[in-house]
């Protein structure tokens, strides 16, 4: 079983790299375009080959072992960015967010939207570490979907604000110890909290940041010059009150990410009241959500059964090139699962440690899996790029110079 279930995982990561040609045999046949249209979203991938899997096992080791084996897997982190994705792109909180972005933009002497779509990339991103990673690349995503991925903006203009995108939610998150999924795996196990995460992260990150929204936005300022805000009328401004109580819903969501019991009560809750005051509602993105909880449920069920061939690979080698490993390996597999097999190691050293975590988390904006939040970007961003989808070379590309930017403020300083 484990032989088969790393060539479905291959499988898998090759079909991730494949959803553009699957999109274009849709437009070709029309007759099974909805099949083809299927598998060329990103977000149906690992569930549909988790699946598969399952019934293999069902096939070679009976129904019992492959419903034991899918119960026993830990969903989450699945449920819990799909609730905070629902609860962060509501209406009301990413107004609260838009207002507060656009009383910063105001601040300084340049066109509106070239001073927003900087924020969205930086000063978003290094949120993520309050208000968790899943949140600050929905409210990023929302925010800059028509600013930057709207007709008009050159396709590797997209794609590499995509992977500016990716790269600063992925280190923007280690300001704190229980923001990004890569850090709160081992953070406990070694007794990392967040004045250990800004002192070694969270100071280099935050360059890093800077510096990748800053490049990028100064390419795009050309084509944002001309850009009038985005901003919703007067009239349809929600009432402060109800923005408060989404915050608090939203705040409630993050304190207990680690208790789905309580957080899905205050989503059924938060749902409740987003039904009791619909006029103050935009639809909720239930669908990007649910697609999104069903990617990571797979990579969930697909990655239990990856660790006999990445644990030796982990254990093996030296800080030095266990950084340039996790780097690697992160684009092939979720970050988080490979902190994690880290943290079983016993005797791990402290430079070790380091070196595993901050590679872990500078790669995490190379592909689609890299991160859990990745999914949720793609899901609300690709109907911004040609065919409707992102391309997983297109976003390899656009990623590499932030992540060199990121791996280098971890190896120098």
């Amino acid at each position: 079983m484990e032989v088969i279930a790393a060539t479905l995982f291959a499988v898998a990561l090759v079909h991730t790299f494949a959803t553009k040609f699957f999109e274009r045999l849709a437009h070709r046949h029309p007759r099974h375009g909805g099949l083809f249209h299927l598998l060329g979203e990103v977000e149906v991938v690992f569930g549909f080959w988790a699946i598969v899997l399952v019934l293999a096992m069902a096939l070679l080791q009976g129904g019992d072992k492959a419903v034991a084996y899918a119960e026993t897997r830990h969903y989450t982190e699945p449920l819990f960015v799909f609730v905070i994705m629902v609860v962060a792109g509501s209406r009301p909180v990413l107004e609260g967010v838009r207002v507060a972005v656009g009383g910063l933009a105001r601040l300084l002497p340049l066109p509106a939207a070239v001073v927003q779509t900087w924020l969205c990339l930086a000063l978003v991103p290094l949120a993520g570490s309050l208000v968790t990673e899943p949140a600050a690349m929905t409210l990023a995503a929302l925010m800059l979907a028509p600013l930057v991925f709207r007709d008009g903006i050159p396709e590797w203009l997209k794609y590499a604000a995509l992977g500016v995108l990716f790269v600063n939610v992925s280190v923007g998150g280690t300001l704190t110890s229980f923001a990004a999924p890569p850090v709160l795996m081992v953070a406990a196990t070694w007794q990392w909290d967040s004045a250990h995460m800004a002192a070694h992260f969270g100071w280099k990150a935050a360059i890093a940041v800077v510096l990748n929204a800053s490049v990028v936005t100064l390419l795009l300022r050309r084509h944002l010059g001309a850009t009038p805000a985005p901003a919703a009328p007067a009239a349809a401004r929600v009432p402060w009150l109800v923005t408060a109580i989404h915050l608090a819903f939203l705040g409630g969501v993050v304190a207990s990410a680690h208790h789905p019991v309580i957080f899905l009560g205050l989503f059924l809750m938060f749902l409740g009241f987003a039904q009791a005051y619909e006029r103050h509602q935009s639809p909720l993105i239930l669908k990007e959500a649910l697609l999104v909880g069903f990617f990571l449920a797979g990579l969930v069920v697909l990655g239990g059964l990856q660790a006999w061939w990445l644990a030796p690979i982990v254990s093996s080698l030296s800080p030095q090139a266990l950084f340039f490993g996790a780097l690697g390996l992160t684009a092939i597999t979720d970050n988080a699962a490979l902190t994690y097999l880290g943290s079983l190691i016993p005797g791990i050293g402290e430079q070790a440690k380091y070196m595993l975590v901050a590679g872990a988390v500078a790669g995490g904006g190379l592909t689609v899996i890299a991160n859990a939040p990745n999914p949720a970007g793609v899901a609300l961003l690709k109907q911004g790029f040609e065919d409707r989808s992102i391309g997983a070379g297109g976003l390899l590309l656009g990623a590499l110079p932030p992540t060199v930017v990121a791996a280098a403020m971890y190896l120098v300083f």
